[in-house]
């Protein structure tokens, strides 16, 4: 990935684009062969005869991408990159000859509308546009530059030593066209901007590596303009191959909010924090029964799901869908991520007036409807459950309110949420537990289980050395481990309304290396945490997924969620176990607790 923190285009090992959306994440896409072919846009830039790839990697610290190539006659290095947008997006490819002489032949082939629509293309020799209905793209180059068809062709020679330099800019077609911006200037500016940006990052540790290149994607996943961060770049890569499961992650999840204000906050960046904070203010603003799950980038409310027919997928796996009606359902559990988001940011952060009054509104609507299902933290398009992770994210929102009280002194009526946050407690431990299985399960009264139980230490809502924890963590070993990683939940007997199928969800295996680490368990962790690790690729970024069987990364990418548990894991482990962690999670004297004699039912 390369971006512009408004932006992002997704470069292939070969160095051809085959995913840009413009001006935004969720823009329409002008390169989509990502969920296609080259017939649905992208900008191939290789050797003309016989190209190989030969290793790619970021120059350190930034995002500015390096890629060898190979051919008839020689090396070259291509390096792209995403200026950080001033007014307009850009895009850089400097071609560098490194061995020899090779002839390089660059083919732009622009598909407006997520490859639907061929555009206009003009030349004037090495100036170039290509526009269908609102979008124009300008290609500049020190080559000729010839139409073919609906696309851009430049052919040339590179000697080893000399740089080729091609700016790719958009604009509204009803608005002037920008003066073009010089590429090797740009590429210069754009390496110190990503320089300065990650020389303050605060990780140290064995494994600052990854831990900076999973900040400098956070980063580069964010929406600059307003402090949003998308979940990931993309839309409907699928979770299974061939399957299903494919989903538009361009928007921002409330639920990512805690973990990435702890993320960002670690590592110094208070100023990005602060951004997340306010975006998920404005967001949420209003009456709190309008409470949504994700919003667009800017805090859009209306996310229509979309099925583009004529895009065959990602290996076949269709439907693509652009937009998600998961922000049309009822996930208790947000209100949880929110309420202890605004709690950490108080704790970390200077204060705003407004997030006590929008916390007050939260728990006034979560008073009257937490005893009722909802869709749950895996946005199931089955029928609503009493999912456990809810009801314990549930009791998240009330007991950081208590705290709230209790910490700064604000105004509320704690007695009534204390006696709230019991009696949530109680229900949980009452209708949650299975004694045949020794463990808290997925929903009440159901016998599945669910990888998002390993939460329930790590908020503090069971100490970790309770026997209900300790039950709970060897379940899903039993259960959920499939090649040493976690698998969210069966989902061939899961009422997930969806045909069954998935890869092993990244985030799930860092959350066991958490509690691993709380139990004392820290060899186990640090094995698994650096399996993980092993699992990005060969440039550090890992997506939503990984199958096992094809040993490959699946689901959307870069995943903002995967990258943002990694640097939580890193940090617990460099810090034997997290502070945060351990004061939410660890037990004091006395405190462990049988489970109960017989479950409830609901």
């Amino acid at each position: 990935m390369v971006g512009d923190l408004q932006s992002a285009a997704l470069v292939g090992a070969d160095g051809a684009i085959d995913w840009l959306c413009l001006p935004r994440f969720d823009s329409d896409a002008c390169f989509a062969a990502l969920l296609g072919d080259e017939r649905h846009g992208r900008w191939t830039m290789a050797p003309a005869d016989h190209p190989r790839p030969a290793g790619r990697r970021y120059r350190p610290g930034t995002l500015v991408l390096e890629t060898d190539l190979e051919g008839d006659g020689g090396a070259v290095r291509l390096v792209d990159c995403m200026p950080p947008r001033d007014e307009v997006p850009d895009l850089v490819r400097v071609v560098e000859g490194v061995r020899g002489a090779v002839r390089m032949r660059s083919r732009l082939a622009p598909r407006f509308g997520y490859g639907a629509t061929l555009p206009w293309i003009h030349t004037w020799g090495r100036w170039a546009t290509a526009g269908a209905g609102p979008d124009t793209l300008v290609l500049t180059a020190p080559v000729e530059l010839r139409r073919e068809g609906a696309d851009l062709v430049a052919d040339f020679t590179v000697a080893a030593g000399e740089r080729v330099a091609f700016h790719l800019g958009w604009h509204r077609s009803y608005e002037r066209t920008p003066a073009p911006s010089d590429p090797l200037r740009a590429l210069a500016g754009t390496e110190a901007f990503w320089s300065e940006w990650s020389s303050r990052c605060a990780v140290r540790g064995p494994w600052s590596g990854a831990m900076i290149r999973s900040l400098i994607t956070l980063k580069a996943l964010t929406y600059a303009p307003s402090g949003g961060i998308v979940a990931a770049a993309t839309t409907s890569l699928p979770e299974c191959p061939g399957g299903t499961r494919n989903w538009d992650y361009r928007f921002c999840w409330l639920r990512d909010a805690t973990f990435v204000l702890f993320a960002l906050m670690d590592a110094g960046y208070a100023s990005e924090a602060r951004a997340w904070r306010n975006w998920l203010v404005r967001a949420v603003a209003g009456d709190p029964r309008q409470i949504q799950v994700l919003y667009g980038v800017g805090g859009e409310r209306r996310l229509e799901e979309l099925e583009l027919g004529w895009l065959p997928g990602y290996e076949g796996s269709a439907p693509v869908r652009i937009g998600n009606s998961a922000a049309r359902q009822q996930q208790l559990d947000v209100l949880g991520e929110v309420m202890d988001s605004l709690h950490q940011s108080r704790r970390l952060l200077d204060p705003d007036e407004r997030v006590w009054a929008l916390q007050r509104g939260l728990l006034e609507f979560l008073e009257a409807r937490w005893e009722r299902p909802d869709h749950g933290i895996w946005e199931v398009r089955g029928p609503r459950l009493h999912f456990t992770h809810s009801k314990v994210m549930a009791w998240v929102a009330v007991d950081r309110a208590v705290r709230d009280v209790e910490r700064f002194g604000l105004e509320g009526p704690v007695e009534r949420w204390r006696s709230l946050r019991r009696a949530i407690h109680d229900d949980v431990c009452r209708h949650a537990w299975d004694p045949g299985k020794n463990s808290l399960t997925q929903a009440y009264g159901s016998p599945a289980l669910d990888a998002a139980l390993l939460l329930v230490p790590l908020v503090g809502f069971l100490p970790i050395c309770d026997a209900r924890v300790r039950g709970t963590v060897a379940a899903i070993e039993r259960e959920l481990l499939e090649d040493g990683l976690v698998r969210r939940y069966d989902t061939a007997t899961a009422v997930d309304g969806l045909p069954a199928g998935e890869g092993l969800f990244l985030a799930c295996s860092f959350w066991l290396a958490d509690v691993w680490a709380l139990q004392g368990r820290r060899d186990e962790a640090v094995a698994l945490f650096e399996r993980l690790l092993s699992l990005a690729n060969d440039v550090g970024l890992l997506s939503e997924e990984y199958d096992p069987s094809a040993r490959r990364l699946v689901g959307n990418f870069p995943q903002a969620f995967s990258h943002v548990a990694l640097l939580n894991t890193a940090r617990n482990l460099t810090e034997a176990g997290g502070p945060t962690l351990r004061r939410l999670a660890g037990c004091a004297p006395g405190q462990e607790r049988p489970p109960p004699a017989a479950p409830g039912g609901r």
